[in-house]
């Protein structure tokens, strides 16, 4: 690892909770150090039918990372016979970070999810776990939480949060020069997944 900037490396990700579930939106731009690596990267991974990771850092820590909790959701599923809670696949991933924070893995992570409520939690590389109602990652972070400190508000709609969260990417795009080429946008609610079109996110942008 002679210098970090030579991972490749993906930003910015928003969660935002609404009454009856989580918006999560991300941008699609991986950098290495100065060069857009990618401009097509995913950085929302469902997990299960009613969670997702988003990643922010290094792309191939995170990736590793969400095959892993994939792979510990269908064990636990598999052995319990209910599935494990949002809470539960956090703190896991969190304790994963934690113990290999002397050999860290570069990522800030957000899981989001439903089980009897939405949930919302932010980990970042030490294994820190934040519960929130709404959290943003990664470089154009600072930009985002602008946007977001200022519109957020308890009790509002899955339309209103999905708008609130491409509002915070989109200014992110603008002022972060790791942040860009468009917007992914999945709302996770009791009746599962659903991915924005990219109409749909041009309506709200």
């Amino acid at each position: 690892m002679s210098d970090q900037k030579e991972f490749l490396k993906g930003t910015t990700t928003v969660g935002v909770t609404f009454e009856k579930g989580v918006v999560v939106a991300a941008d699609k731009r991986a950098t290495m150090g100065t060069f857009i690596a990618s401009k097509e990267v995913e950085k929302i991974h469902a997990v299960s039918d009613r969670m997702v990771v988003t990643m922010a850092g290094g792309v191939g820590d995170a990736q590793s990372l969400v095959r892993m909790i994939r792979a510990e959701l269908e064990l636990y599923k598999y052995t319990r016979g209910e599935p494990l809670s949002v809470e539960g696949a956090a703190t896991l991933l969190a304790n994963v970070l934690q113990g290999n924070k002397y050999y860290p893995y570069l990522v800030q992570l957000i899981v989001a999810g439903y089980d009897e409520k939405p949930r919302l939690f932010d980990i970042d590389l030490a294994g820190g776990l934040l519960p929130d109602k709404y959290v943003s990652t990664g470089s154009g972070s600072v930009v985002a939480y602008g946007i977001l400190d200022d519109g957020y508000k308890d009790g509002m709609d899955q339309q209103a949060a999905a708008k609130l969260a491409a509002k915070a990417i989109s200014s992110a795009m603008k002022r972060d020069n790791a942040t860009g080429e468009g917007i992914d946008i999945i709302a996770i609610t009791g009746a599962g997944i659903k991915r924005y079109s990219k109409q749909e996110i041009e309506a709200l942008v």
